[in-house]
């Protein structure tokens, strides 16, 4: 959650009082609220795309095919995000973690151009599809949550079902992120992509096989975080949202 803003005026009694965070202005809820609508249009395409290719096909391999140019557009688009949080707009309209987040979109755009795009071989395995479902339905969720929230018009369904789907959706997807990275390992390995071997002029080495296990590793530190951080707010804000109908 973003924290409010330190100091105050003295009243008349010379107590202190807090001070207010400021939210955006008009212009910037007015763009806020065109991209969060315009993103959480995009993953419904996906979605829809998902479904369509499942029901012409009837089978859930190889679906990747079938959303992949709107799922690199539109998580590419992710990143723009990481500004909105930087800016400070995001963190003052709902809590959120800009270290958890910016590593959760990070992970999600290094994921689709970096190993499913880059190493064909994975674009059939099984586990993209786990993760491009547990992103889809997260995203939808997400970017519904902030736009009725920029509107001060929250359904308490959208608000539990961020704070509640997430328990299954985020081991779904990391499952589905980390199987599909061990998939492209030994693709990797066999054809030295983006690996830079000695002697050259830099004098500089990157091996690509090793990165990617160092992600894989990254996962064990940082997912508990962003999971209980969630589990957290989870208690917190339904909490807080159960306590206010009581109250009415």
């Amino acid at each position: 959650m973003a924290a409010s803003g330190s100091g105050g005026s003295r009243g008349d009694s010379g107590s202190q009082q807090p001070r207010r965070r400021k939210g955006p202005g008009a212009l910037a809820t007015a763009y806020l609220v065109l991209y969060n609508v315009v993103m959480t249009a995009g993953w419904l395409v996906i979605a829809v795309g998902l479904v369509r290719a499942y029901l012409a096909k009837g089978s859930y391999h190889s679906l990747y095919y079938s959303i992949e140019k709107p799922l690199k557009f539109f998580q590419t688009g992710a990143l723009l995000e990481e500004y909105l949080l930087i800016a400070k707009y995001l963190p003052g309209i709902v809590p959120s973690s800009v270290v958890l987040t910016a590593f959760q979109v990070m992970s999600r755009v290094f994921l689709t151009w970096a190993v499913t795009h880059s190493v064909k071989e994975v674009q059939t395995e099984d586990s993209v599809l786990l993760f491009v479902v547990a992103w889809t339905i997260t995203e939808i969720i997400r970017y519904s949550f902030y736009t009725f929230s920029l509107l001060n018009h929250l359904p308490y369904l959208i608000k539990w079902a961020r704070y509640t789907l997430f328990i299954v959706l985020y081991p779904m997807g990391v499952s589905g992120e980390l199987l599909t990275i061990y998939a492209a390992l030994p693709f990797v390995r066999q054809s030295g992509l983006y690996s830079i071997s000695l002697p050259n002029k830099y004098n500089f080495s990157f091996d690509y096989y090793t990165f990617l296990i160092l992600v894989m590793i990254s996962y064990i530190p940082i997912f508990p975080q962003l999971y209980f951080h969630m589990l957290h707010q989870r208690r917190k804000v339904l909490s807080h949202t159960e306590e206010h109908k009581k109250s009415e």
